[in-house]
Protein backbone atom coordinates (compact mmCIF):
# COMPACT_ATOMS: atom_id res chain seq x y z
CA UNK A 1 0.00 0.00 0.00
CA UNK A 2 2.48 2.57 0.94
CA UNK A 3 3.85 1.91 -2.38
CA UNK A 4 0.42 3.52 -4.33
CA UNK A 5 0.55 6.02 -2.11
CA UNK A 6 3.92 7.51 -2.55
CA UNK A 7 4.52 6.87 -5.46
CA UNK A 8 4.45 9.77 -7.78
CA UNK A 9 1.28 10.34 -10.05
CA UNK A 10 1.82 9.76 -13.55
CA UNK A 11 1.01 11.84 -16.20
CA UNK A 12 -1.93 11.65 -18.91
CA UNK A 13 0.53 10.60 -21.32
CA UNK A 14 1.51 7.46 -18.86
CA UNK A 15 -1.73 6.12 -18.14
CA UNK A 16 -1.95 4.39 -21.31
CA UNK A 17 0.27 0.92 -20.44
CA UNK A 18 -0.69 1.14 -16.89
CA UNK A 19 -4.17 0.74 -18.54
CA UNK A 20 -3.18 -1.60 -21.39
CA UNK A 21 -1.38 -3.69 -18.34
CA UNK A 22 -4.39 -3.20 -15.47
CA UNK A 23 -6.89 -4.92 -18.43
CA UNK A 24 -4.86 -7.77 -19.10
CA UNK A 25 -4.06 -8.68 -15.52
CA UNK A 26 -7.71 -8.35 -15.32
CA UNK A 27 -8.65 -10.64 -17.88
CA UNK A 28 -6.63 -13.03 -16.92
CA UNK A 29 -7.82 -12.77 -13.03
CA UNK A 30 -11.61 -12.86 -14.33
CA UNK A 31 -11.11 -16.57 -16.36
CA UNK A 32 -9.36 -17.52 -13.30
CA UNK A 33 -11.96 -16.29 -10.82
CA UNK A 34 -14.71 -17.57 -13.34
CA UNK A 35 -13.94 -21.21 -13.40
CA UNK A 36 -13.50 -21.00 -9.10
CA UNK A 37 -17.38 -19.27 -9.10
CA UNK A 38 -19.00 -21.51 -11.94
CA UNK A 39 -17.28 -24.94 -10.65
CA UNK A 40 -18.52 -24.45 -7.68
CA UNK A 41 -22.50 -23.45 -8.55
CA UNK A 42 -22.26 -26.02 -11.66
CA UNK A 43 -22.27 -28.55 -8.54
CA UNK A 44 -23.78 -26.76 -5.72
CA UNK A 45 -27.65 -27.38 -6.13
CA UNK A 46 -26.74 -31.25 -6.13
CA UNK A 47 -24.43 -30.70 -3.18
CA UNK A 48 -27.18 -28.62 -1.09
CA UNK A 49 -29.59 -31.75 -2.00
CA UNK A 50 -27.37 -34.41 -0.58
CA UNK A 51 -26.40 -32.25 2.85
CA UNK A 52 -29.49 -29.97 3.89
CA UNK A 53 -32.49 -32.09 0.98
CA UNK A 54 -34.10 -31.13 -1.60
CA UNK A 55 -36.35 -28.68 -0.24
CA UNK A 56 -33.38 -26.72 1.22
CA UNK A 57 -31.08 -26.84 -2.12
CA UNK A 58 -32.52 -23.77 -3.98
CA UNK A 59 -31.95 -21.71 -0.75
CA UNK A 60 -28.44 -22.70 -0.06
CA UNK A 61 -27.82 -21.90 -3.75
CA UNK A 62 -29.56 -18.35 -3.37
CA UNK A 63 -27.49 -18.15 -0.29
CA UNK A 64 -24.49 -17.71 -2.77
CA UNK A 65 -26.16 -14.63 -4.36
CA UNK A 66 -27.29 -12.27 -1.44
CA UNK A 67 -23.63 -13.24 -0.24
CA UNK A 68 -21.89 -11.60 -3.20
CA UNK A 69 -24.45 -8.85 -3.05
CA UNK A 70 -24.19 -8.26 0.59
CA UNK A 71 -20.40 -8.75 0.57
CA UNK A 72 -20.26 -5.85 -2.05
CA UNK A 73 -20.67 -2.99 0.87
CA UNK A 74 -17.46 -4.30 2.84
CA UNK A 75 -15.81 -4.90 -0.64
CA UNK A 76 -16.47 -1.20 -1.59
CA UNK A 77 -15.62 0.35 1.76
CA UNK A 78 -12.68 -1.18 1.63
CA UNK A 79 -11.89 0.11 -1.71
CA UNK A 80 -12.87 3.66 -1.11
CA UNK A 81 -10.57 3.98 1.90
CA UNK A 82 -7.35 1.74 0.35
CA UNK A 83 -7.63 1.33 -3.70
CA UNK A 84 -9.10 -1.41 -5.61
CA UNK A 85 -6.07 -4.01 -4.86
CA UNK A 86 -7.04 -4.79 -1.38
CA UNK A 87 -10.86 -4.85 -2.10
CA UNK A 88 -10.40 -7.56 -4.73
CA UNK A 89 -8.20 -9.58 -2.75
CA UNK A 90 -10.22 -9.89 0.25
CA UNK A 91 -13.00 -10.46 -1.82
CA UNK A 92 -11.53 -13.53 -3.07
CA UNK A 93 -10.01 -14.53 0.14
CA UNK A 94 -13.38 -14.65 1.24
CA UNK A 95 -14.65 -16.72 -1.61
CA UNK A 96 -12.23 -19.36 -0.91
CA UNK A 97 -13.07 -19.00 3.15
CA UNK A 98 -16.39 -20.10 1.92
CA UNK A 99 -15.44 -23.05 -0.56
CA UNK A 100 -13.62 -24.47 2.59
CA UNK A 101 -16.27 -24.44 4.50
CA UNK A 102 -18.72 -26.42 2.11
CA UNK A 103 -16.37 -28.83 1.88
CA UNK A 104 -16.13 -29.13 5.45
CA UNK A 105 -19.98 -28.85 5.96
CA UNK A 106 -20.11 -31.63 3.43
CA UNK A 107 -17.58 -34.00 5.34
CA UNK A 108 -19.40 -33.23 9.07
CA UNK A 109 -22.08 -32.82 7.53
CA UNK A 110 -23.36 -29.76 9.09
CA UNK A 111 -26.67 -27.65 7.76
CA UNK A 112 -25.74 -24.64 9.14
CA UNK A 113 -22.20 -24.56 8.27
CA UNK A 114 -23.01 -25.08 4.21
CA UNK A 115 -25.31 -22.28 4.55
CA UNK A 116 -22.59 -19.84 5.84
CA UNK A 117 -20.45 -21.13 3.69
CA UNK A 118 -22.50 -20.45 0.15
CA UNK A 119 -22.75 -17.00 1.95
CA UNK A 120 -19.09 -16.55 2.16
CA UNK A 121 -18.70 -18.07 -1.40
CA UNK A 122 -20.59 -15.10 -2.82
CA UNK A 123 -17.07 -13.33 -2.16
CA UNK A 124 -15.72 -14.58 -5.58
CA UNK A 125 -18.69 -13.28 -7.57
CA UNK A 126 -18.56 -10.32 -5.60
CA UNK A 127 -15.02 -10.04 -6.76
CA UNK A 128 -15.60 -10.48 -10.50
CA UNK A 129 -18.49 -8.20 -10.17
CA UNK A 130 -16.57 -5.08 -8.69
CA UNK A 131 -13.28 -6.00 -11.74
CA UNK A 132 -15.48 -4.60 -14.04
CA UNK A 133 -15.41 -1.51 -13.06
CA UNK A 134 -12.07 -1.55 -11.89
CA UNK A 135 -11.27 -1.52 -15.92
CA UNK A 136 -12.80 1.76 -16.32
CA UNK A 137 -11.05 3.95 -13.52
CA UNK A 138 -7.74 5.16 -16.15
CA UNK A 139 -10.23 4.04 -19.40
CA UNK A 140 -10.08 7.14 -22.25
CA UNK A 141 -13.92 7.92 -22.09
CA UNK A 142 -14.26 6.97 -25.39
CA UNK A 143 -13.19 3.87 -24.85
CA UNK A 144 -14.76 2.95 -21.29
CA UNK A 145 -17.35 1.13 -22.70
CA UNK A 146 -14.84 -1.75 -24.56
CA UNK A 147 -12.21 -1.86 -21.70
CA UNK A 148 -15.19 -2.52 -19.32
CA UNK A 149 -17.07 -5.43 -21.81
CA UNK A 150 -13.73 -6.99 -22.20
CA UNK A 151 -13.05 -8.00 -18.80
CA UNK A 152 -17.06 -9.16 -18.69
CA UNK A 153 -16.21 -11.17 -22.07
CA UNK A 154 -13.19 -13.04 -20.12
CA UNK A 155 -16.02 -14.65 -18.13
CA UNK A 156 -17.16 -16.32 -21.16
CA UNK A 157 -13.57 -18.91 -20.99
CA UNK A 158 -14.11 -19.41 -17.13
CA UNK A 159 -17.85 -20.10 -17.43
CA UNK A 160 -17.32 -22.67 -20.25
CA UNK A 161 -14.31 -24.46 -19.00
CA UNK A 162 -15.55 -24.79 -15.65
CA UNK A 163 -18.75 -27.72 -15.99
CA UNK A 164 -15.28 -30.29 -17.39
CA UNK A 165 -12.97 -29.01 -14.46
CA UNK A 166 -15.55 -29.59 -11.75
CA UNK A 167 -15.80 -33.48 -13.31
CA UNK A 168 -12.07 -33.78 -12.63
CA UNK A 169 -12.14 -32.09 -8.94
CA UNK A 170 -14.62 -34.59 -8.11
CA UNK A 171 -12.86 -37.29 -8.92
CA UNK A 172 -9.45 -36.06 -7.88
CA UNK A 173 -10.61 -35.28 -4.30
CA UNK A 174 -12.08 -38.47 -4.32
CA UNK A 175 -8.90 -40.23 -3.98
CA UNK A 176 -8.42 -38.03 -0.75
CA UNK A 177 -11.15 -38.99 0.59
CA UNK A 178 -13.86 -36.35 0.45
CA UNK A 179 -17.44 -36.96 -0.33
CA UNK A 180 -18.58 -36.51 -3.55
CA UNK A 181 -19.02 -33.14 -5.22
CA UNK A 182 -17.23 -31.81 -2.55
CA UNK A 183 -14.18 -31.38 -4.77
CA UNK A 184 -15.05 -29.14 -7.09
CA UNK A 185 -15.70 -26.40 -3.86
CA UNK A 186 -12.12 -27.36 -2.55
CA UNK A 187 -10.68 -26.19 -6.55
CA UNK A 188 -12.74 -23.11 -6.63
CA UNK A 189 -11.02 -21.62 -3.02
CA UNK A 190 -8.07 -22.57 -4.39
CA UNK A 191 -8.58 -20.84 -7.92
CA UNK A 192 -9.74 -17.64 -5.81
CA UNK A 193 -6.40 -17.41 -3.40
CA UNK A 194 -4.61 -17.84 -6.69
CA UNK A 195 -6.54 -14.65 -8.46
CA UNK A 196 -6.24 -13.35 -4.89
CA UNK A 197 -2.69 -13.88 -5.17
CA UNK A 198 -2.15 -12.77 -8.83
CA UNK A 199 -3.67 -9.36 -8.06
CA UNK A 200 -1.81 -8.71 -4.68
CA UNK A 201 1.02 -8.99 -6.40
CA UNK A 202 0.90 -7.47 -9.60
CA UNK A 203 -1.96 -4.94 -9.42
CA UNK A 204 0.05 -1.76 -8.87
CA UNK A 205 -0.17 0.73 -9.39
CA UNK A 206 -4.00 0.67 -7.96
CA UNK A 207 -5.90 1.98 -10.51
CA UNK A 208 -8.52 3.39 -8.36
CA UNK A 209 -5.99 5.51 -6.30
CA UNK A 210 -3.45 6.85 -9.63
CA UNK A 211 -7.44 8.14 -11.21
CA UNK A 212 -7.39 9.99 -8.02
CA UNK A 213 -4.24 11.37 -7.75
CA UNK A 214 -4.80 12.33 -11.32
CA UNK A 215 -8.59 13.63 -10.53
CA UNK A 216 -6.84 16.12 -7.65
CA UNK A 217 -4.90 17.04 -10.45
CA UNK A 218 -7.64 18.72 -12.39
CA UNK A 219 -9.77 22.02 -11.10
CA UNK A 220 -12.82 21.21 -12.40
CA UNK A 221 -12.92 17.55 -10.57
CA UNK A 222 -15.86 17.57 -7.85
CA UNK A 223 -14.18 14.22 -6.73
CA UNK A 224 -11.87 16.35 -4.98
CA UNK A 225 -14.07 18.73 -3.59
CA UNK A 226 -14.54 20.00 -0.17
CA UNK A 227 -17.22 16.94 1.53
CA UNK A 228 -16.30 14.56 -1.30
CA UNK A 229 -14.00 12.04 1.64
CA UNK A 230 -16.88 12.29 3.87
CA UNK A 231 -18.91 10.80 1.24
CA UNK A 232 -16.51 8.30 0.64
CA UNK A 233 -16.49 7.08 4.59
CA UNK A 234 -19.93 7.75 4.46
CA UNK A 235 -21.37 3.44 3.36
CA UNK A 236 -24.41 3.35 1.35
CA UNK A 237 -26.48 6.03 2.39
CA UNK A 238 -24.14 8.52 1.08
CA UNK A 239 -23.65 6.62 -1.87
CA UNK A 240 -27.58 6.41 -2.92
CA UNK A 241 -27.30 10.20 -2.04
CA UNK A 242 -24.77 10.64 -4.43
CA UNK A 243 -26.81 8.83 -6.79
CA UNK A 244 -29.89 10.84 -6.36
CA UNK A 245 -28.87 13.87 -7.38
CA UNK A 246 -27.84 12.41 -10.82
CA UNK A 247 -30.02 11.32 -13.13
CA UNK A 248 -27.43 9.28 -15.42
CA UNK A 249 -26.23 7.28 -12.58
CA UNK A 250 -29.95 6.57 -11.63
CA UNK A 251 -30.48 5.24 -14.90
CA UNK A 252 -27.63 3.71 -14.87
CA UNK A 253 -28.40 1.64 -11.69
CA UNK A 254 -31.72 0.93 -13.26
CA UNK A 255 -30.12 -0.75 -16.27
CA UNK A 256 -28.53 -2.87 -14.51
CA UNK A 257 -30.95 -4.02 -12.04
CA UNK A 258 -33.67 -4.13 -13.83
CA UNK A 259 -31.91 -5.97 -16.54
CA UNK A 260 -30.32 -8.77 -13.81
CA UNK A 261 -33.68 -8.99 -12.70
CA UNK A 262 -35.73 -9.68 -15.94
CA UNK A 263 -32.77 -12.39 -16.73
CA UNK A 264 -32.96 -13.93 -13.46
CA UNK A 265 -36.40 -14.55 -13.21
CA UNK A 266 -37.08 -16.00 -16.69
CA UNK A 267 -33.87 -17.95 -17.01
CA UNK A 268 -34.60 -19.82 -13.80
CA UNK A 269 -37.66 -21.30 -14.40
CA UNK A 270 -36.40 -22.14 -17.89
CA UNK A 271 -35.17 -25.81 -17.11
CA UNK A 272 -38.41 -26.34 -15.32
CA UNK A 273 -40.32 -25.25 -18.46
CA UNK A 274 -38.08 -27.71 -20.49
CA UNK A 275 -38.77 -30.30 -17.46
CA UNK A 276 -42.31 -30.49 -18.54
CA UNK A 277 -41.88 -31.73 -21.87
CA UNK A 278 -38.51 -33.69 -21.23
CA UNK A 279 -38.15 -37.35 -19.80
CA UNK A 280 -36.01 -37.08 -16.59
CA UNK A 281 -33.15 -39.30 -18.86
CA UNK A 282 -33.23 -36.50 -21.29
CA UNK A 283 -33.59 -32.94 -19.90
CA UNK A 284 -30.15 -32.76 -18.35
CA UNK A 285 -28.38 -32.76 -22.42
CA UNK A 286 -31.97 -30.33 -23.10
CA UNK A 287 -31.06 -27.63 -20.97
CA UNK A 288 -27.32 -27.80 -20.78
CA UNK A 289 -27.44 -26.69 -24.72
CA UNK A 290 -29.92 -23.95 -23.87
CA UNK A 291 -28.48 -23.08 -20.83
CA UNK A 292 -25.13 -22.67 -23.04
CA UNK A 293 -27.00 -20.36 -25.40
CA UNK A 294 -28.21 -18.23 -22.98
CA UNK A 295 -24.54 -18.05 -21.70
CA UNK A 296 -23.05 -17.51 -25.14
CA UNK A 297 -25.70 -14.67 -25.08
CA UNK A 298 -24.46 -13.14 -22.02
CA UNK A 299 -20.96 -12.99 -22.67
CA UNK A 300 -19.57 -14.07 -25.97
CA UNK A 301 -21.15 -10.50 -27.41
CA UNK A 302 -19.97 -8.50 -24.66
CA UNK A 303 -16.56 -6.59 -26.73
CA UNK A 304 -19.36 -6.00 -29.54
CA UNK A 305 -21.38 -4.55 -26.92
CA UNK A 306 -18.86 -2.58 -25.31
CA UNK A 307 -17.53 -0.74 -29.30
CA UNK A 308 -21.75 0.24 -29.51
CA UNK A 309 -21.31 1.78 -26.19
CA UNK A 310 -18.82 3.63 -27.39
CA UNK A 311 -19.84 4.04 -31.04
CA UNK A 312 -23.61 5.09 -30.27
CA UNK A 313 -23.51 5.82 -26.52
CA UNK A 314 -25.05 4.53 -23.62
CA UNK A 315 -28.07 5.62 -23.47
CA UNK A 316 -29.51 3.99 -27.10
CA UNK A 317 -27.43 0.41 -26.17
CA UNK A 318 -29.39 0.53 -22.82
CA UNK A 319 -32.70 1.03 -24.95
CA UNK A 320 -31.22 -1.56 -27.36
CA UNK A 321 -31.04 -4.01 -24.53
CA UNK A 322 -34.40 -3.22 -23.14
CA UNK A 323 -35.71 -4.07 -26.52
CA UNK A 324 -33.91 -7.75 -26.83
CA UNK A 325 -35.00 -8.31 -23.20
CA UNK A 326 -38.66 -7.56 -24.30
CA UNK A 327 -38.36 -10.18 -27.30
CA UNK A 328 -36.64 -12.73 -25.18
CA UNK A 329 -39.71 -12.60 -23.11
CA UNK A 330 -42.22 -12.45 -26.45
CA UNK A 331 -40.41 -15.37 -27.62
CA UNK A 332 -40.07 -17.62 -24.55
CA UNK A 333 -43.54 -16.63 -23.20
CA UNK A 334 -45.07 -17.68 -26.75
CA UNK A 335 -42.75 -20.64 -27.83
CA UNK A 336 -44.75 -23.34 -25.80
CA UNK A 337 -42.74 -26.73 -25.46
CA UNK A 338 -40.86 -26.21 -28.65
CA UNK A 339 -37.17 -26.02 -27.42
CA UNK A 340 -35.68 -24.27 -30.60
CA UNK A 341 -37.83 -21.67 -29.85
CA UNK A 342 -36.97 -21.78 -25.96
CA UNK A 343 -33.54 -21.19 -27.18
CA UNK A 344 -33.70 -18.50 -29.40
CA UNK A 345 -35.39 -16.78 -26.63
CA UNK A 346 -32.74 -17.55 -23.82
CA UNK A 347 -30.13 -16.36 -26.13
CA UNK A 348 -32.18 -12.80 -27.28
CA UNK A 349 -32.45 -12.79 -22.70
CA UNK A 350 -28.55 -13.08 -22.60
CA UNK A 351 -28.19 -10.38 -25.46
CA UNK A 352 -30.41 -8.08 -23.33
CA UNK A 353 -28.53 -8.69 -20.37
CA UNK A 354 -25.51 -7.77 -21.90
CA UNK A 355 -26.51 -4.78 -23.44
CA UNK A 356 -28.00 -3.18 -19.96
CA UNK A 357 -24.95 -4.84 -17.70
CA UNK A 358 -22.71 -3.12 -19.75
CA UNK A 359 -23.94 0.14 -21.08
CA UNK A 360 -25.48 0.89 -17.39
CA UNK A 361 -22.19 -0.54 -15.50
CA UNK A 362 -20.07 2.22 -17.96
CA UNK A 363 -22.95 5.04 -17.42
CA UNK A 364 -22.77 4.75 -13.95
CA UNK A 365 -18.93 4.76 -13.29
CA UNK A 366 -18.41 8.19 -15.40
CA UNK A 367 -21.52 10.26 -13.85
CA UNK A 368 -20.20 10.15 -10.51
CA UNK A 369 -17.03 11.98 -9.55
CA UNK A 370 -13.88 9.99 -8.90
CA UNK A 371 -13.96 10.07 -5.20
CA UNK A 372 -17.54 7.85 -5.06
CA UNK A 373 -17.15 5.79 -7.48
CA UNK A 374 -16.42 2.72 -5.15
CA UNK A 375 -19.49 3.63 -2.86
CA UNK A 376 -21.85 3.79 -6.05
CA UNK A 377 -20.67 0.99 -7.18
CA UNK A 378 -20.99 -1.17 -4.34
CA UNK A 379 -24.72 0.08 -3.98
CA UNK A 380 -25.41 -0.58 -7.63
CA UNK A 381 -23.46 -4.48 -6.91
CA UNK A 382 -26.36 -4.23 -4.04
CA UNK A 383 -29.49 -3.48 -5.84
CA UNK A 384 -28.66 -6.27 -8.59
CA UNK A 385 -27.78 -8.91 -6.40
CA UNK A 386 -31.13 -8.62 -4.06
CA UNK A 387 -32.79 -8.09 -7.36
CA UNK A 388 -31.73 -11.28 -8.77
CA UNK A 389 -32.17 -13.11 -5.38
CA UNK A 390 -35.95 -11.38 -4.83
CA UNK A 391 -36.76 -12.42 -8.90
CA UNK A 392 -34.97 -16.16 -8.44
CA UNK A 393 -37.36 -17.03 -4.93
CA UNK A 394 -40.78 -14.73 -6.58
CA UNK A 395 -40.24 -16.46 -9.86
CA UNK A 396 -40.95 -20.23 -8.30
CA UNK A 397 -44.60 -19.01 -6.85
CA UNK A 398 -45.43 -17.23 -10.12
CA UNK A 399 -44.48 -20.20 -11.85
CA UNK A 400 -46.50 -22.99 -9.93
CA UNK A 401 -49.90 -20.39 -9.71
CA UNK A 402 -49.83 -18.69 -13.23
CA UNK A 403 -47.64 -20.33 -15.63
CA UNK A 404 -44.57 -19.55 -17.63
CA UNK A 405 -46.41 -17.83 -20.12
CA UNK A 406 -47.50 -15.36 -16.86
CA UNK A 407 -43.65 -15.42 -15.61
CA UNK A 408 -42.44 -13.66 -18.92
CA UNK A 409 -45.02 -11.62 -18.96
CA UNK A 410 -44.26 -9.86 -15.75
CA UNK A 411 -40.88 -10.09 -16.77
CA UNK A 412 -41.41 -7.74 -19.61
CA UNK A 413 -43.99 -5.46 -17.94
CA UNK A 414 -41.34 -4.93 -15.39
CA UNK A 415 -38.61 -3.26 -17.49
CA UNK A 416 -41.37 -0.35 -18.34
CA UNK A 417 -40.05 1.79 -15.32
CA UNK A 418 -36.43 1.22 -16.91
CA UNK A 419 -37.67 2.43 -20.86
CA UNK A 420 -39.07 5.76 -19.05
CA UNK A 421 -36.32 6.63 -17.04
CA UNK A 422 -34.23 6.16 -20.16
CA UNK A 423 -36.53 8.09 -22.61
CA UNK A 424 -36.22 10.88 -20.62
CA UNK A 425 -34.06 13.78 -22.08
CA UNK A 426 -30.82 14.75 -19.97
CA UNK A 427 -30.61 17.74 -17.94
CA UNK A 428 -29.09 20.35 -19.75
CA UNK A 429 -25.67 21.08 -18.84
CA UNK A 430 -25.44 17.25 -17.42
CA UNK A 431 -22.21 16.08 -17.92
CA UNK A 432 -23.26 13.00 -20.33
CA UNK A 433 -25.00 15.77 -22.16
CA UNK A 434 -21.69 17.98 -22.55
CA UNK A 435 -19.52 14.83 -23.48
CA UNK A 436 -17.50 14.50 -20.37
CA UNK A 437 -17.44 12.30 -17.05
CA UNK A 438 -18.30 13.86 -13.88
CA UNK A 439 -15.23 14.37 -12.71
CA UNK A 440 -14.89 17.55 -15.29
CA UNK A 441 -12.31 15.16 -17.78
CA UNK A 442 -13.17 15.79 -21.43
CA UNK A 443 -14.24 12.82 -23.76
CA UNK A 444 -12.36 12.07 -26.28
CA UNK A 445 -14.39 12.34 -29.27
CA UNK A 446 -14.18 9.96 -32.32
CA UNK A 447 -12.79 10.84 -35.35
CA UNK A 448 -12.16 9.01 -38.42
CA UNK A 449 -8.44 8.84 -38.20
CA UNK A 450 -9.13 7.45 -35.08
CA UNK A 451 -10.77 4.95 -36.36
CA UNK A 452 -7.72 4.24 -38.91
CA UNK A 453 -5.27 4.23 -36.15
CA UNK A 454 -7.42 1.00 -34.33
CA UNK A 455 -6.81 -0.45 -37.44
CA UNK A 456 -3.43 -0.33 -37.69
CA UNK A 457 -2.96 -1.38 -34.02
Amino acid sequence: MATDLTTPAPSRLDVAPIQRRTVRLLFLTQIIGGIGVTIGISVGALLAARVAGTALAGVAQSAGVVGAALLAVPVTRIMAARGRRPGLVTAYLVGAVGGVLVVVSTVLHLVPLLFLGMLLFGGGTAANLQARYTAVDLAEPARRGRQLSLVVWATTIGAVAAPNFAALADATTRGWGLPALAGPFAFSAAAFVLAAAVLAVLLRPDPLLTARRLAAESPADPGAAPGSSARRRGGMVAAWGTVRDRPAARLGIAAVAVGHLVMVAVMSMTPVRLGESHSDADVLRVVGIVLSLHIAGMYALSPLVGWLTDRLGRRPVILGGVALLLAACAVAGTAGHHTPLLSVGLALLGLGWSGTMVAGSTLLSESVPTADRPGVQGLSDLVMGLAGAGAAAASGFVMRAAGYPTLTLLAAIAVVPLVALALRPAPVGAPEELGRPADGVPVKLRRPSDDLRDKEE
